[in-house]
């Protein structure tokens, strides 16, 4: 047998292998799993994300004051009691503040090894608290993921590379139903009277530009607590810091555009390989993102 055929027979064999798995065979994950959450068995590393802030919580910039911990859920909802997650009872939940226009991000923490292909892929579910007998459909502003990457600490010229995509569900009760990106973040604060740390808050509502053919539709049920579960996937090169693909259920969208923020890397940031979701309400009213697992994994 050739070199060719036994690497042929060794990726058939991993496939049959995932496939077999019910955990993975919802995913199609590249050849190297980097994470695979499930979030029955807890919060897996997902975490609040916390600004930077120095001798006083007081100087963290506003942005990121609003967040709050993720939590784990069933999907409670009075009528029914609850939906549970898509593949046990538990969820992973980002959930807004009452207010208008407020968010909540969380993350997990990783740094990589390697500088290839990466893909990240998600089922996720969103719905605004369900306070009052009707729809509510627009009451989401938007739902999406960021990735924080830099590069290793002997690259010349090294940057800070942050990929974020949102679904604008809605702004100000207009239902919109589109893809954004973004490729301009706020201006860097000093945190503190030392000089040492900076912040920057990347998620401001400002500079979020449309994604060409961004426009779907997505499942949203005929009251305000049911819910259908997405697939959601992005592959992201991490040798030339580039968007390769993103797919959201049958959708295929075109990412020649595509762009992320870069700014000068940070001091000891390096190597980051960071991962972020999250939720904004358009009403006041909270907002819920409910994750049921994510896969991450990697092409080397």
């Amino acid at each position: 047998m050739t070199i060719r055929e036994n690497k042929a027979l060794a990726e058939a064999m991993r496939i049959a292998l995932q496939r077999a798995d019910p955990r993975l065979s919802r995913f199609d994950p590249l050849s190297r799993i980097i994470s695979h959450d499930e979030f029955s068995t807890g919060h897996c590393g997902w975490s609040q994300l916390v600004g930077n802030y120095e001798d006083d919580l007081d100087t963290m910039l506003p942005g990121y004051a609003q967040h709050t911990s993720a939590m784990l859920s069933t999907l409670g909802h009075w009528d029914a009691g609850s939906h549970g997650g898509m593949g046990s009872s538990y969820a992973l939940k980002v959930a807004t503040r009452p207010r208008k226009g407020a968010q909540n991000v969380v993350i997990k923490r990783h740094t990589f090894r390697e500088r290839g292909r990466i893909r990240f892929e998600t089922y996720f579910t969103f719905k605004p608290e369900a306070n009052e007998l009707k729809l509510s459909e627009t009451d989401v502003r938007s739902v999406g993921f960021l990735f924080d990457l830099q590069t290793g600490d002997r690259d010349e010229g090294g940057e800070r590379v942050m990929p974020h995509l949102r679904f604008l569900n809605a702004l100000d009760g207009e239902h919109l139903q589109k893809w954004q990106f973004k490729r301009r973040t706020t201006k860097f604060k000093p945190i503190g009277d030392t000089d040492k740390t900076l912040s920057h808050y990347h998620l401001s509502p400002e500079d979020w530009e449309d994604l060409p053919g961004g426009d779907q539709r997505l499942c949203y049920n005929e009251i305000p607590t049911k819910v259908n579960w997405t697939y959601l996937r992005f592959d992201f090169d991490l040798e030339q810091m580039k968007a390769l693909a993103f797919q959201c259920n049958d959708r295929h969208f075109d990412v020649s555009g595509f762009e992320s923020i870069r700014i000068p890397a940070m001091k000891n940031l390096w190597c980051m390989l960071n991962f972020c979701l999250f939720a904004e309400t358009d009403a006041d009213k909270r907002a819920f993102l409910y994750v049921d697992s994510v896969c991450v994994s990697g092409d080397f």
